[in-house]
């Protein structure tokens, strides 16, 4: 009798490429998935250890951190201010953000690859500096703004001591919230507003639907998904958001918990860990009911779905509105980057903060103090490059290994562990950088203070933004190269070296170039993994901020300013100067 072989024994699985000639799985596909469970177990074991803390002191089950978290005098205004700025500014950026990615994707009021860049201009300014940016504006008395408003309503005879305008505020923190904000809503709409057949609204309306019923009944259903996911995104930033919170909202008194988990475990002496541990959760509780929401609207609701290889796009032509709707986004611009980012120069080029600027004597001092005359500061910009420059490339690196190994092994069990690397793009910063200060920096690994604990910190929050990178840059090189590549006989790395990797390099240095903004300009884990032995930029800041030194703040966080910025210049080049040489080779 005919024995047939298994499907799954080891020829099978050597046919699919799963083991090398050897009969032992492949060294590419070891490093992987070893790659994929170190990661998951970065942001899992710290996030399982704040779980367990929660209910287990002192060798034993107990609930002495719930009841000291519930015992907190002001628990109830301290959870009510975070859900106001957190709700209010997610509720217009996604307004915000829809009507900017409508513009640009549906009208004919976009301004070409301007339009494309305007949104993200708000992550080249970090938001520590934004906010200490608006602050120089528009402080009550110092503020440069209100002191320009004032002097031109003094010549039409109205006198102001001081605003009209006052950053410090519930308005003012929740507008440089959303400001923040918008760029999540946008990326998610835009990209459904390329894919959405706008056949479906023509259809609508030539059956005697109007435009508004269009709206309700085609568009908005259909954009749905996307719109939640943007809302969840701001959600999930606005809980774990610290620098905004602690210079705009600190002075105006609105305390929010993302700061008191700072004040608990940075500024209190010992740590009052326990209440760090209660708040968090709560953070999560909170995270967990916004995705909870976003699953039952998506479950009960009928979205219209988009099929076919092509989509069509109807442009609507605005007429006499077309300025007006290019003027609004161009304000968003002005609002959201321009502006603060004037601020900030002048304050540090003027040498101290004031409304009366010495246009003939503007300097360089401040930079000079700030940057040649502080050894602090010094350091602080050299761990913050340094760990920028490391920290980018092990978490690209990582992430293009996997992203590889994913596109040619894609089933379940490897989209599995996908969505398990770029789980922490759904969890509060705050609450991982929590989680890994109380893992990893007491017994038995006494990683506080170090280096070593900020660079995995960063990693944990940031790796999912290097994954979604590196997953496009994947995308870009397609499977019929590595195959023909294997076929001729070259092995997983040197397929990676000599394939994927040219291929690849516009898309990983833009990954790259993500993570060191990201982690220069980081606050919200530095506030609680950095010190006084790993001293960072985004805590150094922090510092000069209490300590009123307003000119070094300034120039401090326009020096970051200028950091950011030169990484993009840097990517914008790498990806022009590789895509025309891809272009002229035919590939």
């Amino acid at each position: 009798m005919t024995t047939t072989t298994a499907p799954d024994d080891k020829g099978a699985r050597k046919r699919r490429g799963m083991l090398g000639p050897t009969g032992r799985p492949k060294s590419f596909d070891t490093v992987a998935l070893t790659i994929a469970l170190a990661l998951i177990l970065l942001v899992g074991v710290p996030l399982l250890n704040v779980a367990v803390d929660i209910f287990w002191q002192d060798g034993g089950f107990g609930l002495d951190a719930v009841k000291n978290t519930l015992a907190i005098p002001d628990l109830g205004e301290l959870i009510l201010n975070t859900v106001v700025v957190v709700a209010a500014s997610s509720v217009l950026a996604v307004v915000i953000g829809t009507l900017i990615a409508w513009a640009n994707e549906r009208t004919d009021a976009r301004m070409g690859l301007l339009n494309d860049v305007l949104p993200y201009l708000p992550f080249l300014l970090p938001p520590i500096a934004g906010a200490v940016g608006w602050t120089m504006l528009l402080s009550p008395k110092a503020g440069l703004i209100n002191a320009w408003l004032r002097d031109g309503l003094d010549i039409i005879g109205i006198h102001l001591d001081s605003g009209p305008f006052d950053i410090n505020t519930w308005y003012g923190l929740v507008m440089v919230y959303t400001i923040y904000a918008v760029p999540y809503v946008y990326m998610n709409v835009s990209a459904a507003l390329t894919t959405f057949d706008s056949s479906l609204e023509e259809a609508s309306r030539l059956s005697g639907a109007g435009y508004l019923t269009t709206l309700r009944r085609v568009t908005i259903p259909a954009l749905a998904p996307s719109i939640g996911a943007g809302l969840l995104l701001c959600t999930w930033f606005g809980f774990g958001m610290f620098s905004i919170a602690a210079i705009i909202g600190t002075p105006a008194d609105i305390d929010v918990i993302a700061v008191r988990i700072v004040h608990l475990l940075t500024f209190s002496y010992p740590p009052e860990e326990d209440l760090a541990l209660g708040l968090s959760t709560i953070v999560m509780i909170f995270v967990g009911l916004s995705y909870y929401v976003q699953y039952r609207v998506l479950r009960n609701s009928r979205f219209s779905s988009i099929a076919g290889k092509s989509t069509t796009h109807q442009i609507t032509r605005l007429g006499k509105w077309r300025p007006v709707v290019r003027g609004l986004v161009l304000l968003y611009v002005v609002l959201s980057t321009v502006l603060p980012m004037a601020g900030l120069f002048l304050v540090a080029l003027n040498g101290y903060w004031t409304p009366k600027i010495q246009w003939d004597s503007l300097g360089f001092d401040a930079f000079r103090t700030a940057l040649a005359e502080d050894p602090k500061t010094q350091q602080a910009f050299t761990n913050s490059l340094g760990l920028g420059l490391i920290g980018g490339l092990i978490g690209i690196a990582a992430a293009a290994i996997f992203s590889i190994y994913l596109a040619q092994h894609r089933n379940k069990a490897t989209q599995a562990v996908d969505a398990a690397i770029k789980l922490p793009s759904s969890i509060s910063h705050m609450v991982i950088a929590v989680g890994i200060l109380l893992l990893l920096g007491g017994s038995p690994f006494y990683l506080g203070g170090t280096w070593l604990i900020l660079l995995l910190g960063y990693l944990a929050i940031y790796l999912p933004q290097a994954s979604i990178a590196s997953d496009a840059a994947v995308a870009v090189v397609g499977r019929e190269l590595a195959e023909a590549s294997k076929i001729s006989g070259g092995r997983d790395w040197k397929t990676l070296l000599r394939i994927y990797a040219p291929l690849m390099l516009p898309g990983l240095v833009a990954g790259w170039a993500l993570l060191f903004i990201r982690i220069v300009g980081d606050l919200t884990a530095s506030a609680i993994l950095s010190g006084t032995n790993n001293v960072v930029v985004g805590f150094r800041i922090l510092e000069v901020f209490n300590g009123g030194s307003y000119a070094t703040l300034a120039a401090l966080s326009a020096t970051l300013v200028l950091v950011t910025g030169a990484v993009l210049l840097l990517v914008i080049w790498t990806s022009r100067r590789f895509g025309v040489a891809k272009s002229r080779t035919g590939h």
